[in-house]
């Protein structure tokens, strides 16, 4: 990893500034898979519906982000293409910004994807970034027909070229993966220097990738594993970890009852996970070491507790972006709508106001 990283490092460093100088503003919104199980009673076009409808209100109440999942070849429909959702999503709303965590980039022509997110950048009027990982499910490399052993040059690669890409410059790319000749976007893209740029990592290879490339971070798993050395990894650079974005997903379950509100949301969660540990025990990453995690688990009480327990967890990881599954699979957007209401007219106010947003 250590020679593919350094082929491009003083190019790419002469860009810190790029990511300095401004105070990050704490967004919080939403998250989607799609995953419809298959005793859910309702159709994939019917949820997909439903979800358009929740994200204009959304939209309307205060809601900062939309991010998407996503995975391949899943019976229970898992978001499997995130842009043209996006781009429908864009055409009924106004203020929310779209987002991944995570595109897989092997499983994406770097030069295709950076073409869809100009034309969801124009359509969306700029409300587009992008967070991007390696994938490790073996399935997925099977069914798109390459060993797994690709995914670490297909992922360096595929970063590389978008970051050609979004430079607007015309450039020529020679790669162990890719090769191209003569390339220049168009349409251009409406924010400066293209959307946004954040990578996952759950491995110290994946925060040492993050802080090379000089994007925003989305830890996964073991704090010492990802998010320790990624600070490490800017320090040692001198560079100030508080100058990038930080976004997890990790959901908020508003509730006064929550004996009551958990226990769906609870047989909705273990469902969810299921598929994460097959494909962790399929792959051999993942679960299995123990220590301090970085937190991923939902936040469930009282407006006051939500709001505590937010602050806090902002302000212990640098935290910039959070968002909360808002229809967990196998559950109605109906049924999430008082948790919701509540997390972004109450909840989200106060937070922002009270750590001086």
């Amino acid at each position: 990893l250590r020679e593919v990283l350094e082929r491009f490092k003083g190019e790419l460093m002469s860009n810190v500034g790029t990511n300095t100088g401004q105070k990050k503003n704490l967004r919080i919104g939403v998250c989607y898979d799609f995953r419809n199980p298959p005793d859910s009673g309702v159709s994939h076009q019917y949820l997909y519906h439903e979800i358009m409808s929740q994200v204009q209100w959304l939209d309307k109440i205060g809601a900062d982000l939309v991010w998407f999942t996503e995975h391949h070849f899943v019976e229970d429909g898992y978001l499997p293409s995130w842009i043209p959702v996006a781009g429908a999503m864009s055409a009924v709303t106004k203020n929310v910004c779209f987002g991944t965590n995570i595109c897989l980039m092997p499983f994406n022509h770097p030069i295709r994807l950076a073409e869809d997110l100009a034309v969801l950048d124009n359509l969306s009027g700029g409300r587009v970034e992008i967070g991007l990982g390696m994938g490790y499910a073996p399935h997925e490399f099977r069914g798109f027909g390459f060993p797994v052993s690709r995914r670490l040059s297909l992922m360096n690669e595929g970063i590389e070229v978008l970051q050609h890409c979004f430079s607007g410059e015309r450039f020529s790319y020679r790669g162990k993966r890719y090769q191209f000749e003569d390339v220049k976007i168009a349409p251009g893209y409406v924010q400066d220097g293209g959307p946004p740029l954040w990578l996952a990592a759950m491995s110290e290879a994946g925060a040492a990738r993050a802080a090379h490339y000089n994007t925003n971070f989305l830890p996964q798993g073991l704090k010492k594993r990802s998010f320790d050395p990624w600070v490490d990894a800017l320090k040692s650079d001198q560079r100030d970890p508080s100058d990038y974005r930080v976004g997890i997903i990790r959901s908020i379950l508003v509730t006064d009852d929550q004996g009551k509100d958990w226990l769906p949301v609870r047989q909705s969660e273990r469902y969810r996970m299921e598929l994460y540990r097959q494909f962790f025990k399929e792959s051999g990453e993942g679960f299995g070491e123990k220590g301090e995690q970085v937190p991923q688990t939902w936040i469930v009480g009282d407006v006051d507790h939500c709001v505590a327990e937010l602050k806090k967890f902002i302000t212990d990881f640098g935290i910039t972006d959070i968002v909360s599954m808002a229809v967990p699979p196998g559950m109605r957007a109906d049924d999430m709508s008082a948790s919701l209401e509540r997390l972004f007219t109450q909840v989200v106010p106060r937070v922002k106001a009270e750590l001086g947003q």
